[in-house]
């Protein structure tokens, strides 16, 4: 099953996911305050490194963009930046973090039964992780 491991580590490569697109995510909200969090989020990675940033509309678009240098300088990685008009996340209750989603036992194990014939131990563990937060989030939306 080494195929399977390679040609995963190939397509989150080509999409950008093993670019540290992540850990930007993470420090979004930090880097670029409150009310820039809740008008622009990271959406995805391009692979040249470039990260697409959804605004809410053209004029946070246009004013971050002027601003994109100051905001890249406080990123993991100094990424470029690209805002582009699109959807985000849904904000949370004023006063009230979202909290993440557990993954039940159950959630658990069927994530890692489903990588578990990944042979590289650093892929699986994120592979297995990718797949308990889907579990997680939406256990409705799978089938039966």
């Amino acid at each position: 099953m080494d195929r399977l491991g390679d040609e995963i580590r190939a397509e989150l490569h080509r999409a950008g996911a093993d670019s540290g697109a992540g850990d930007v995510v993470t420090a979004w909200p930090a880097a670029v305050g409150d009310e820039i969090a809740r008008n622009a989020w990271p959406a995805r990675a391009r692979p040249d490194g470039t990260l697409v940033v959804h605004v809410r509309d053209a004029i946070w678009g246009f004013e971050l963009t002027q601003r994109a240098g100051e905001i890249s300088s406080r990123l993991p990685g100094c990424p470029q930046l690209r805002f582009v008009t699109g959807p985000l996340p849904a904000p949370a209750p004023a006063g009230v973090p979202s909290p993440p989603s557990a993954a039940t036992v159950e959630q658990a194990r069927e994530a890692a039964a489903i990588a578990a014939d990944i042979a590289d131990p650093a892929l699986r563990e994120s592979v297995a992780k990718a797949i308990r937060a889907a579990l997680a989030r939406a256990p409705h939306d799978r089938p039966v």
